[in-house]
Formats: structure tokens, sequence, C-alpha cells
């Protein structure tokens, strides 16, 4: 098997590994546990485990400069944690299908936040995609979901951290290795949790949990996030920025397909076209211009 290929699949992997976020976080919140609890057992575990790991890239942390850090630090408490807090009260409300849906609105918002932040221009192609998205979310609003208007807000929230993540990263991460830049986003936004009674409550709650619901949070923080992490860069390693886009639409597919068989999540019609939509234009938008490849991201 060639190299690409072998890219292509772990790709796949670290997408769908992603994609079990919103099931995962369903589980934990059937428990009994919120969403921001959810989301501090999701980057405090994965905090742990990192902290075990870290004399095998000890050294490219050592590497970062001073100035990187500020960057680094605002990146992790809006694309870490702003993402997860915003996500899993999406998911709450309104479930992994819609949930995952709207954060797949990411692309539009890179694109107006780099307009904004970076001077960047705007294409035919790309406003063309933002109309498209916008036609998407007001699908999934029909069928009488209107009613539940703040997971559509935390849902598209979602998103806008996402693509923060790698606007505000773009020059902060020039020259950084993968795993360093993971350990200080999951660092910094697990110091900040770590503060709060949320997180205490969260972790008070689980010696009396039975063992699915260990293995639940266990999964959000191991499969969820590290594992996911580390597939896809290793999968970006072996293909173009612009291929390995493309590939990441198996995370909403993988969440909308888990919702249904494990949760029996149906949606309407409407909801089902609005989620195409979105989904059809993050791919389409992962398709690069001539002479550009697009940025990539982590969920």
């Amino acid at each position: 098997m060639n190299p690409t290929t072998i890219g292509m699949w772990q790709i796949i992997a670290g997408a769908m590994c992603w994609g079990t976020l919103g099931i995962l976080g369903t589980a934990l919140e059937r428990a009994g546990f919120g969403s921001t609890e959810v989301a501090s057992l999701r980057i405090c575990i994965a905090f742990a485990f990192l902290l075990a790991a870290l004399p095998y890239f000890w050294h490219g942390l050592r590497r970062l400069q001073w100035r990187q850090l500020p960057m680094l630090v605002l990146q992790s408490l809006i694309g870490m944690l702003g993402m997860s807090l915003c996500y899993f009260a999406a998911v709450s409300r309104v479930g992994p299908s819609l949930a995952v849906a709207l954060l797949y609105t990411a692309p539009v918002w890179s694109l107006i936040f780099a307009r904004l932040l970076l001077g960047e221009g705007i294409s035919g192609k790309s406003a063309a995609l933002t109309v498209a998205a916008a036609l998407g979310v007001g699908l999934m609003m029909a069928d009488g979901i209107s009613a539940q208007i703040a997971g559509i807000l935390f849902g598209l929230g979602a998103g806008m951290c996402y693509a923060l993540y790698g606007v505000l990263g773009k020059r902060a991460m020039l020259g950084c290795a993968p795993m360093p830049v993971l350990f200080t986003s999951i660092a910094f936004s697990a110091l900040v949790l770590l503060c709060l009674p949320d997180t205490r409550s969260a972790f008070a709650k689980l010696p009396a949990q039975t063992a699915d619901v260990w293995l639940s949070a266990a999964a959000l923080a191991l499969i969820g996030t590290l594992a996911a992490f580390t597939l896809f860069v290793r999968g970006l390693q072996k293909m173009p920025a612009a291929q390995a886009a493309v590939f990441t639409v198996f995370e909403p597919l993988t969440a909308i397909a888990l919702a249904a068989l494990l949760l029996g999540e149906r949606l309407g019609g409407m909801q089902y076209a609005g989620v195409a939509v979105i989904i059809a234009a993050a791919a389409l938008n992962a398709l690069p211009a001539r002479g550009h490849l697009p940025d990539a991201a982590c969920a």
C-alpha cells in the first residue's frame, strides 16, 4: 500500500474518531453530567494522558518561543475550550447530528475572520459557499427546531471557535511540531477548567459511576481527542492538505450515523437537506483554488 493511500485511511480514521464526540458526550449527559462538565472531562483527562506522555515530545515543547505563547494561549482558550463548551452545549440541546453540522459552518467563519483579522480577500466561490452554508442552517431550523434556538446558536458558536483556532494560530504555529501545539492547546484550557466548580463536580461524580460511564469519559479524551489528532497529523504528513481536508467530511457523517444507530435520532427531511448542504459546502471549500492549499485544523 502506497503512503498516500495509508495517509488517506489515517485521515478518515481520525475524522471518524472526532465524529464520536457527540455520541460520547450524549452518553455522559444521560449519566447526569452537564455540558460544561462533559467539556471539562474531555480536556482535563486528555491533559492527564499528555502529561504522562510528556517525555516523548518535551524536546519540541522546549523549542517554542516566548513570543508564540500569547497567540497559543488565545488559540487554546477559543479554539479548544470555547469550541468544546459550545459544541457540547449544542449537543445537549439539538443532538449530535445537528450539532456537528453546525460545527461544519467553520469554513464560512474562517473566510469572514480571515478577511477581518488578516485582511485576506473573499473570492466569488467563497461568497457562494457562504450563502450555501447559510441556506443549510436555514433548512436545519425547519421542522419545528426553531424552538431550540439556543442549541443553534451554540452550534454556530462552536463553528466560530473552530474557525478562529486556525485563523489566530496561522502565524503562531509556524514552525511548531504538532504535538507541542496539541499540548499547549489542551494544557492552557485544562488549567482554566481546573479552577471552575463544574470541573470539580464532574470529577466528584465519576467515582460513583458505572464502568460504561468511565469508559465514555476515557474514550472522549483518548479516541475523540488524542487519537483523532494523532491520526490526522500522521495522515497529513503523507498527502497534500487539500486532499486531507476533503476526507474530514467523514466526521459529520460518522456523528450522524452513530446518532441514528445508537440514539435512534431521526431528523426531518428539511433538516437532512440542511446537513447535506453544509457538508457539501465544507467539502467544496476544501478544494483548493489554483496555487492555494487550505489550512488544516482539529476538532
